[in-house]
């Protein structure tokens, strides 16, 4: 692992056993590198592994290079529409990921936004469930997404939070129209609270059968095919 980081080998992600010996120097390099580090238990690291013969570290390689922001901005100009973009906030489930940049490529959305630390990477299983959208659609890391939400709105886009909740606005209710940053939630956590205060307003699907709730990569459908309509 040393090796391949010195000769700075594409990885997208490095996992490293929590409270390991020995791995301080493969840590450091990885940051001097940009490569997120993220510490993990031996069971997590087991599962990852084929063989459990993974001397407490993984590297996740990425299956497609990360575009930049310019890449959005020059694709909506483009397309000589509103700018539309998805982002994502702490969807780790790489098949989760890659479904929602397909849906929002199949959608007409112009890119697709990360967290560098809490996301799946660009792996194989992330571009077999993107099934080819990847070629078509820039997908961004950013290190903050609050942040990010800021330098969105600047540029004159409304910010929307996807929520389960009945405090949050239904679909039908929200005007979409101009520029929109659809913002989505991690599997099971939902949105972090510094990313909903920094949403313009918070939409709701609703819901018409007992299940209170939508798969992320299904929700984010619904919801920018509304945004579209």
């Amino acid at each position: 692992m040393r090796e391949a980081l010195i000769a700075n080998r594409p990885i997208d992600k490095l996992f490293l056993l929590k409270d390991a010996h020995g791995l301080s120097d493969i840590r450091q390099l990885a940051r001097e590198s940009g490569i997120p580090v993220v510490e993990c238990d031996r069971a997590r690291l087991n599962a990852m592994s084929q063989t459990s013969a993974h001397q407490g570290v993984i590297a996740a390689g990425a299956a497609h290079a990360w575009s930049e922001m310019d890449d959005i901005w020059q694709k909506a100009g483009q397309s000589g529409q509103p700018p539309l973009v998805v982002v994502c906030d702490g969807v780790e489930d790489p098949r989760n990921l890659g479904a929602i940049v397909r849906t929002a490529e199949c959608a007409g959305a112009h890119g697709v936004i990360v967290s560098k630390r809490r996301s799946a990477g660009l792996t194989g299983s992330l571009a077999k469930a993107a099934a080819g959208a990847l070629e078509h659609i820039p997908v961004v890391r950013v290190p903050n997404i609050p942040a990010l939400l800021k330098e969105l709105k600047e540029r004159g886009l409304w910010v929307y939070g996807a929520e389960c909740n009945e405090g949050a606005k239904p679909l039908g209710e929200v005007d979409f129209s101009g520029g929109a940053a659809l913002v989505l939630g991690g599997e099971g956590e939902g949105l972090g609270r510094l990313v909903k205060e920094n949403c313009d307003v918070l939409v709701r699907i609703p819901m018409y059968g007992k299940t209170q709730s939508l798969n992320v990569s299904t929700a984010c459908g619904v919801i920018l095919w509304t945004i579209k309509s």
